[in-house]
Formats: C-alpha cells, structure tokens, sequence
C-alpha cells in the first residue's frame, strides 16, 4: 500500500467498501476489478482490471488499468500476466481503447509493468488526492 494514495494499510471496514465499490463498478460501468489467484494452491493474490480514475479527472474519460499483489507474489510475474489478460479483454472484449495506468513515483516495478503492455509515457501530475506525484502513461492509438 506504501504507492496507493497517502500509503496508509486500509482497516478491513476500508477493505470491505473497496470490494463493495468494485463489485459496483461492473454493474454500473460495465468493466471492473478482477481477483487473480495462483494456479496451483488457489490462493487470492491480488487483483487486476479496469477502474473509473475519477481521483484524476485531468486523464477523463479514460479507464485505468491497474493492479495490486499481495508481497509474497511481487516479481513472479503475476501482475504482468494478469494485467495483459485484462488489458486485452479491455481492449477485444469490452471495446475500451483510451487506456491508461498510474504510479506513483518510486514504484518502480509498476513502471516496468505498464512498458511490458506497451504503454508510452503521457504526463507526470500530482495526484490531487494526496499530493503525491504521479506518472501516467497511456495505450498508444491502436
């Protein structure tokens, strides 16, 4: 959580609103949050897909991509599988073309996921939520 917004652990009233917000999203959007778990022991160990960046209205109305991974599952690749898979389902199944996807600086391993899909460097921001500074890159025109 140190590179989501003021690097605060949710408490699990915190938690269970996201999931409540996330399920939401897919009624009321058309495009979500998917859990991802590992193949062999069918534990959650994060979650990928699409998300409204309204924290961000300079980027509107582009869709985020994004991810989050429990820290036993960082550099396995997980989260650069996973959110390929989301991002081509964005993109084949769901017809979503102006894709972005945010980071925070320092979050250096979310960078390199977002070069791996292909995105290009767009702008660096603030994020208004708490002031820390952003980089967002972008699909290219496909």
């Amino acid at each position: 959580m140190r590179y989501i917004g003021n690097g605060q652990t949710r408490s699990p009233e915190d938690a269970a609103r996201n999931i409540a917000a996330f399920q939401r999203s897919w009624a009321e959007r058309g495009y979500g949050l998917f859990a991802v778990e590992e193949k062999q022991s069918g534990e959650l160990i994060g979650f990928t897909g699409h998300a409204w960046p309204g924290f961000l209205p300079e980027v509107l109305p582009s869709v985020e991509i994004g991810w989050r991974f429990s820290k036993p599952s960082w550099g396995k690749g997980y989260a650069s599988e996973a959110a390929k898979a989301a991002l081509v389902f964005g993109v084949n199944e769901l017809g979503i073309t102006d894709i972005v996807s945010i980071y925070q600086i320092g979050n250096e391993a979310s960078r390199r996921i977002m070069q791996k899909l292909g995105m290009i460097f767009d702008r660096r921001t603030l994020d208004p939520s708490c002031r820390r500074e952003i980089e967002v890159y972008r699909l290219p025109p496909q």
